[in-house]
């Protein structure tokens, strides 16, 4: 189990807006408007940050958590199939490793799993509905 360190409200809060990290690590050639990938980091992005500002805000509903974890595990999808596609780059004619692009991806992917274990962690919710007292140690 977890140090009590990670069910404290800032702790919390913090993991809650760096959320969209994993979602947005791409090369700087996705977000060319030219791309037809620039779209999927921004709308999962907006789509975690309305979860989190929702959660924020004390929402009793469930579906803010929902959307996080959508978001989160939309991104795991788009990026098990995008890293096929760009997992080799060809260069002079040879099709050549495409390391930097594949370990983000790796990344990024396993920070959207602890993402969605971490906010699907019964003691997160308790605590940001603030239904948890906090113990002195």
């Amino acid at each position: 189990m977890l140090p009590r360190f990670f069910f404290q409200p800032g702790v919390i809060v913090t993991f809650l807006i760096i959320q969209v990290v994993p979602l947005v690590l791409y090369p700087a050639a996705s977000f060319d408007p030219a791309s037809q990938e620039w779209w999927l980091p921004v709308v999962l992005a907006v789509l975690a940050l309305i979860g989190a500002i929702q959660i924020l805000r004390r929402s009793l509903a469930p579906w803010p958590w929902y959307l996080i974890s959508f978001s989160q595990g939309f991104n795991i999808i788009s990026r098990l199939m995008l890293v096929l596609s760009r997992g080799t780059v060809n260069v002079n004619g040879v099709q050549v490793f495409n390391a930097p692009y594949v370990l983000m991806t790796i990344i990024a992917m396993l920070l959207s799993a602890f993402l969605i274990w971490y906010t699907d962690l019964p003691e997160v919710r308790m605590v940001m509905l603030g239904g948890v007292k906090q113990k002195e140690v």
